[in-house]
């Protein structure tokens, strides 16, 4: 049983680093990920990140979405 609580402290210790949340939330705007990995991604990842990178990533999208279309419209 102890084991048990020492792998848990562990895991829970273990806090997902800048790259590993920016992976996460890229992989699921891209809509795969395994499922492995999105369990070990609910034990690591602090929701207040993932929401602020999350946000961030989206509006790099609209940005670059809205350069796309600038830069389209105003070749043609």
């Amino acid at each position: 049983m102890s084991e048990d609580i020492k792998e848990a402290a562990s895991r829970k210790a273990s806090k997902a680093t800048f790259l590993q949340t920016l992976s996460a939330v890229l992989w699921s705007f891209f809509g795969v990920r395994k499922g492995s990995n999105h369990s070990e991604d609910m034990q690591k990842l602090n929701p207040v990140h993932v929401i602020i990178v999350g946000l961030l990533a989206a509006a790099g999208f609209v940005f670059g979405l809205l350069l796309l279309v600038n830069y389209v419209v105003g070749s043609a």
